[in-house]
């Protein structure tokens, strides 16, 4: 999820969630008020803060740092399949914490240089809203796509990475010092632009094309 939830919440951060694990999802009510005339339900638009950690304590990475809440649509593959299957049923004001076998995270190859393979992931999150809007999708491979000849290279993505991460640096630390799973987000990254075209270019031609394309690609109406 970092920052647009991990590697944009669309595109980056649904590649690595492939494994073997049989553990399941765990989903612990921290406080949930009194009235709650809604809940959350497959579709739904919901309006997070989370703070992510691995079981050791450390922490990955936190809507709250950049004081900046995280708007997915619920069921659709936006985001892990460990926030899909645990945020189903929640109140507004309702908070919860996840812990995220790897089958339903980022799998055994982890992501970069932050979330290990095989990691299960322990997430504490609020839902501050819930709507039945979708939210906009942007067209990343437009974004990616440079040179406009609709299919992307190895140095479109990085480069794209490379600015997305800095961005979320920035934010994060007020343009001040970066956070150091950033920093080492940015480090990694050529590691992640392999990752990415080891699971994305399905014709192993050395591009992706917009067919093989996984997030989002059309403009919204």
């Amino acid at each position: 999820m970092f920052g647009n939830t991990l590697f944009t919440g669309f595109f980056f951060g649904a590649l690595f969630a492939i494994a073997s694990c049989t553990d399941d999802l765990k989903v612990e009510v921290l406080f949930k008020p009194e009235m709650c005339d809604v809940k959350s339900k497959q579709g739904d638009t919901l309006t997070m803060h989370y703070t992510g950690t691995l079981t050791d304590g450390s922490k990955f990475d936190s809507s709250l740092d950049r004081d900046q809440a995280f708007s997915f649509q619920l069921g659709v593959g936006q985001v892990i399949k460990g926030w899909d299957q645990g945020l189903v049923d929640m109140c507004v004001g309702e908070k919860r914490k996840l812990t995220i076998p790897p089958h339903l995270g980022y799998g055994d190859k982890g992501a970069g240089n932050v979330i290990p393979g095989k990691a299960t992931l322990i997430f504490e999150v609020e839902l501050i809203n819930i709507s039945d809007a979708k939210p906009a999708t942007a067209n990343v491979f437009k974004e990616i796509d440079s040179n406009k000849d609709n299919q992307l290279s190895r140095e479109e993505v990085r480069d794209f990475l490379s600015d997305y991460l800095k961005k979320q640096m920035a934010a994060a630390d007020d343009g001040d010092v970066p956070s150091e799973e950033m920093k080492n987000m940015l480090a990694d990254h050529d590691k992640l632009v392999e990752e990415i075209f080891q699971h994305e270019d399905q014709d192993k031609n050395g591009y992706i094309s917009h067919a093989e394309f996984s997030g989002p690609k059309h403009d919204e109406l």
